[in-house]
């Protein structure tokens, strides 16, 4: 398995790549582009209930730091200008149209967030702004023929999701599972690849459902009511924040189910 880290140097490396690739000779008419200079914009959660994956953005900006340092692509400097969305959807409107129409970046690179990038994706295909790497693993990003501006980049959740049904079928076929997921297209995917996986045993196996809202202060209440179902088994759908909090109470109120924790909330420094 490919780890985050192999991800972000890939990532990173690719669009460094396709910058490159801008021809000398329609620099002067291609936006964010010159003679020296390539600039890229992204959004990202540097405060609010998703700020853990600010490290992100810092490990990018570092990259082509080191990549400027080195000389560049061709003479040209990779400028990347990363801003604070909060991970608020309104936000990240504000602040991508301010990197499209005032700073005139060549393309949007990596921007954090499925309901961020959502907020933005139709703008950006209106324009014609390359939405690329798009830093969420939702399948909706995968429709070239309504958003062929948009590119996504990691795994998808469904993907993911089918996985942990596959591994729950052939290893705890009697599963009684509570779930806990962020209402919103992110946690919806993970909720579609497991009614796709699981089939009709889905009804049986899934004994309760728990959804929270970024701007909840605690998912507490939500972790009591699925051990109060009787779950042995707990899906952890879930960003940092809110993962660590649920690890926690699930310890705190003395729940030991087997416990499935999404790929965006397995940094043990940021969540464990």
């Amino acid at each position: 398995m490919l780890s985050r880290r192999t991800l972000l140097k890939t990532t990173a490396a690719s669009a460094v790549a396709l910058a490159a690739r801008s021809l000398p000779a329609r620099a002067a008419n291609a936006p964010g582009v010159t003679a020296t200079e390539i600039k890229i914009g992204q959004t990202m959660p540097y405060s609010g209930p998703a700020s853990a994956y600010g490290a992100i953005g810092k490990a990018e900006l570092a990259y082509f730091k080191k990549i400027n340092d080195e000389g560049g692509i061709n003479g040209r400097k990779i400028n990347l200008l990363s801003v604070d969305d909060g991970y608020s959807p309104p936000k990240t409107v504000e602040q991508t149209r301010k990197l499209v129409e005032q700073d005139e970046v060549a393309f949007i690179f990596q921007s954090l967030g499925t309901p961020s990038n959502s907020a933005i994706q139709k703008y950006l295909n209106d324009k014609k702004v390359p939405q690329l790497f798009v830093a969420t693993g939702a399948t909706k990003w995968a429709d070239p023929k309504h958003f062929p501006w948009t590119m996504g980049w990691q795994p998808n959740y469904q993907t993911e999701a089918h996985i942990y049904a596959k591994q729950l079928l052939a290893n705890k076929p009697n599963a009684k599972a509570g779930i806990l997921y962020q209402n919103d297209d992110f946690g919806k995917d993970y909720i579609i690849g497991l009614k796709d996986a699981l089939g009709a045993k889905y009804k049986a196996m899934v004994i309760a459902e728990a959804s929270y809202e970024t701007s909840d202060p605690t998912v507490d209440s939500q972790v009591v009511s699925l051990q109060g179902a009787g779950a042995d088994t707990f899906f952890n759908i879930t960003t940092p924040k809110f993962a660590a909090q649920a690890i926690r109470k699930a310890f705190d109120i003395g729940w030991k189910p087997t416990q499935y924790l999404t790929n965006v909330s397995i940094s043990v420094g940021s969540v464990l």
